[in-house]
């Protein structure tokens, strides 16, 4: 796909939707946008995007649509909605959904998009905030492999890890099995940390220890050094991870598999949710554990 031959819409420009979106811009592809607020919007109009009102509308000046919005209820109105992706779209159109949802709705959006000779592609993303920005993003593909090639020019854009998993739905079972991963990950790093601290260790020169050996993670690499400095910005917030470890448990509960390290992690994220910390980013976690032992974090100064 070239830049000068292929329209491009996107829906949902929040913190990684926009940096996504504009590697495509970068590229010289004329791009179509909308999202709930314009305000979100802005530094892509300002960058040459064209805004309309609705997915509707951006679906008839595209050929090809993403969308990376929040919850699967919003992947449903912006998709299959009396203003969404499939009202507006012509014959031949590809949807590219590549927000983290429900394996059975990416399955039921191939389906209903090819009575409107639609291809749709479900695409969900792991790299985080950080990943977006520097178009390093794992991205997992469900859908036909020929829609899979012909649109994984735009792909490498964003991406620089692009592996088609199976058919619709299989992109979302993916990233399930990352989210799985990372959760448990995110529990083992902060663990380690209030350990370190908690038994008089420095921290930093733990985290300069087991950082390259058998420990070593990107959570530990990445995530750590903000916990130990006490910066808790969202990269990816608790609030999208707890809807995501939902699906991903009742993606279990469905194949009859028991995750009790999967059920352990929500419970800690949903308690964060109660502390009022939804909108913070995972590695706020500490604070959960944390206070299991009645420790502060971040920690006094010595």
């Amino acid at each position: 796909m070239q830049p000068e031959s292929t329209r491009i819409g996107w829906i949902g420009t929040g913190v990684m939707g926009s940096s996504m979106c504009s590697h495509l811009l970068a590229r010289g592809h004329p791009v179509t946008v909308t999202n709930r607020s314009r305000r979100r919007a802005e530094a892509l109009l300002a960058t040459g995007a064209r805004w309309v009102e609705t997915p509707a509308q951006v679906a008839e000046d595209s050929d090809v649509v993403f969308s990376m919005v929040g919850v699967p209820e919003d992947v449903r109105q912006v998709v299959l909605g009396d203003e969404g992706v499939l009202a507006g779209s012509r014959p031949g159109t590809v949807l590219v959904d590549m927000t983290t949802s429900q394996p059975s709705l990416a399955v039921e959006i191939a389906a209903r998009a090819h009575h409107h000779d639609v291809q749709a592609l479900d695409a969900p993303v792991s790299g985080g905030d950080v990943g977006a920005r520097n178009a390093t993003l794992s991205i997992m593909v469900g859908g036909s492999a020929e829609t899979f090639d012909a649109v994984r020019p735009l792909l490498e854009t964003m991406g620089s890890t692009i592996v088609h998993q199976g058919g619709p739905g299989a992109g979302q079972h993916a990233k399930m099995v990352n989210q799985i991963l990372v959760a448990s990950s995110m529990v083992a790093m902060t663990e380690g940390l209030l350990y370190a601290y908690r038994t008089g260790l420095d921290v930093d020169s733990v985290l300069a220890s087991v950082s390259s050996g058998a420990a070593g993670s990107w959570t530990l690499s990445h995530l750590a050094p903000r916990v130990v400095g006490g910066d808790f910005a969202p990269g990816f917030t608790v609030d999208h991870l707890v809807k995501d470890l939902g699906i991903a448990l009742d993606e279990a509960r469905r194949a009859r598999i028991a995750l009790p390290g999967l059920a352990l992690a929500n419970q800690l994220y949903v308690a964060l949710q109660a502390q009022k910390r939804g909108r913070d980013g995972t590695q706020t976690l500490v604070h959960a554990l944390a206070s299991l032992s009645g420790l502060p974090w971040p920690p006094p100064p010595a």
